[in-house]
């Protein structure tokens, strides 16, 4: 009489290996998750930075093109930071709460920018406004903007009286931007 092994092949996971499985797909996500958060908001500082120099030369390009003066203006508030792109004198243009230009005097907004405070992106400049000039291109005065993430570092677009731009990252620079 032959004996009949009856042996199962065991098919699945049991219910201690799927917990042990859950828990450390669990821990890996809470270590992946702040590093994934920071990468997203330096890409969005590197965005605005990027279309904020992008602007200025339209700016400085539009000023010659027209053979009229333009300029951008900064505002910075409790609602958020912005900056208008306008004819007209400096103080005739600025942002509502909302980030939307306002004018005034018979000046003329091009572009608005908004970053709202909630959104951990701010603007900071060292003047109220830069006059681009519709026949040299140059631009008065040379400013500096700083465009601050809340946990993403920092980057300054510097603009000269020739009316270009450079970026750069104060200490710590961040990688890819020299150090200002």
């Amino acid at each position: 009489m032959q004996h009949a092994s009856t042996r199962h092949a065991q098919r699945g996971m049991t219910l201690v290996e799927t917990t042990m499985a859950l828990s450390v797909a669990a821990i890996l996500t809470g270590l992946a998750a702040p590093s994934f958060d920071k990468a997203l908001q330096r890409r969005h500082l590197e965005g605005a930075a990027a279309q904020l120099a992008t602007d200025i030369h339209h700016t400085r390009m539009l000023a010659v093109a027209r053979n009229a003066p333009l300029r951008i203006s900064f505002q910075a508030g409790t609602a958020g930071s912005c900056y208008v792109i306008h004819s007209g004198a400096a103080n005739q243009c600025s942002c509502n709460a909302a980030g939307a230009a306002v004018c005034e005097g018979g000046a003329a907004a091009e572009r608005s920018v908004h970053f709202a405070g909630a959104a951990g992106l701010s603007l900071r400049a060292n003047v109220r406004s830069v006059l681009f000039d519709p026949v040299r291109g140059t631009s008065t005065p040379g400013a500096t903007l700083q465009l601050a993430s809340r946990n993403a570092g920092a980057i300054h677009q510097v603009v000269n009286i020739t009316g270009r731009v450079r970026s750069c990252s104060p200490a710590p620079a961040l990688a890819g931007y020299k150090k200002c």
